[in-house]
């Protein structure tokens, strides 16, 4: 089953990860190595800042652009991580040893596939 793990992050969060980048950064690569050996890797990016996004609505057929994200909040999605593993307890697993875990939030779900 594959799940997607987006990574939240708020400017403490990015703060604290640019005081340490070097650890937080040999953190993740330990655990991408990981997951690449055991095939559970299955892709992801880091994303934009929020202020660089757009946001589209239709109404009555006629589309309305605007800058910035969706919500107005502290947090946001700052990128995700697509894994391919037997169960939601590992993709859990795998989310909670994900530095951003614990400097804001990660969220896991499942992906929908067309076999359901």
């Amino acid at each position: 089953m594959k799940y997607m793990l987006l990574i939240y992050s708020n400017p403490a969060s990015q703060e604290a990860v640019a005081a340490n980048v070097d650890a937080v950064m040999a953190e993740v690569d330990a655990l991408m190595k990981e997951l690449n050996e055991s095939g559970e890797w299955a892709g992801g990016q880091a994303l934009a800042d929020p202020a660089s996004s757009r946001t589209v609505r239709v109404h009555d057929g006629v589309p309305a652009v605007t800058d910035g994200p969706f919500l107005e909040a502290k947090e946001h999605l700052a990128g995700y991580l697509i894994v391919d593993c037997d169960s939601v307890e590992r993709a859990t697993e795998i989310a909670a040893r994900w530095p951003d875990a614990r400097l804001c939030a990660m969220e896991v779900r499942p992906i929908i596939t067309d076999a359901g």
